[in-house]
């Protein structure tokens, strides 16, 4: 028997399957992590905040849906920054199943995206540490690179994207 696409009321196909805690899909009926609703819409600064509390929690492909969705609803001074932000969290996904090739390739690809950015005189939206995240991810894939998917820990999953918290 073959099994019909998930359909959204548009018909545009839809995966209504579980997910893992890194994004992979899990059979019909098994027990996975809360999905981020397709139809979310957040500010620049919630889309942060939210993002960030994913990325603390262990979520990194969660984090890379609600960047992706802040990247769709972006207006052109800000939609390539969101881009790469988004690309910048696949890559923390890659590390995060330990796929070494597809982390470093996306790691590099989003930190580039950043870099391209700031050459724009455009101001940060939310509150960004674009320059501690391009850091982060510049070391991560040279670790990635050097050593592959072992040098992946678990915080180094949860860049500060506002920054180091007081204290820290």
């Amino acid at each position: 028997m073959t099994r019909s696409r998930d359909r959204d009321g548009r018909g545009r196909a839809r995966n209504a399957r579980p997910r893992d805690a890194a994004g992979r899909p899990l059979p019909h009926g098994a027990p996975g992590v809360e999905r981020v609703p397709e139809d979310l819409v957040l500010s620049p600064a919630e889309a942060v905040t939210e993002a960030q509390r994913l990325l603390d929690s262990g979520l990194p492909f969660n984090a890379h849906e609600i960047l992706e969705g802040a990247w769709k609803d972006a207006g052109d001074d800000t939609r390539d920054l969101w881009r790469a932000l988004a690309q910048l969290a696949v890559g923390l996904t890659h590390a995060q199943r330990g796929n070494a090739r597809g982390a470093v390739s996306l790691l590099r690809r989003g930190a580039e995206g950043v870099r391209l950015w700031r050459v724009l005189d455009v101001a940060v939206p939310a509150g960004l540490d674009l320059d501690g995240l391009v850091t982060h991810a510049d070391a991560l894939a040279d670790d990635v690179e050097r050593d592959g998917a072992g040098a992946v820990t678990t915080a180094r999953l949860a860049p500060r994207l506002r920054g180091a918290r007081p204290g820290a």
